[in-house]
């Protein structure tokens, strides 16, 4: 089943109103790896978009390196789902 790019507007606003940017950014590495890394070490997982949702959930660590991810219960559901599409899809910007 196909299904449609997710919007990159709405998964900026997203990112940027939970503040993700703080520690993730599109291209570059900030604390964490950046979005499009991420795209790259799990394409073609069908089940990157679990994990990447327990990861961002839960918080974790050792995946990329010393420095842990924190949990991020704040988030609902739904912007999740959205941000992990749009990563996973290549965190285009328009």
């Amino acid at each position: 089943m196909a299904h449609a790019a997710p919007d990159a507007a709405v998964a900026l606003s997203i990112v940027q109103k939970n503040n993700c940017l703080g520690c993730h950014a599109v291209n570059s590495q900030v604390v964490g790896p950046a979005y499009r890394e991420i795209a790259k070490k799990y394409h073609g997982d069908a089940t990157a978009p679990d994990k990447l949702f327990a990861k961002v959930r839960n918080g974790g660590a050792f995946v990329w390196g010393e420095v842990p991810m924190p949990a991020n219960p704040g988030i609902s559901d739904a912007d999740l789902r959205t941000v992990i599409a749009w990563i996973l899809a290549g965190a285009p910007e328009h």
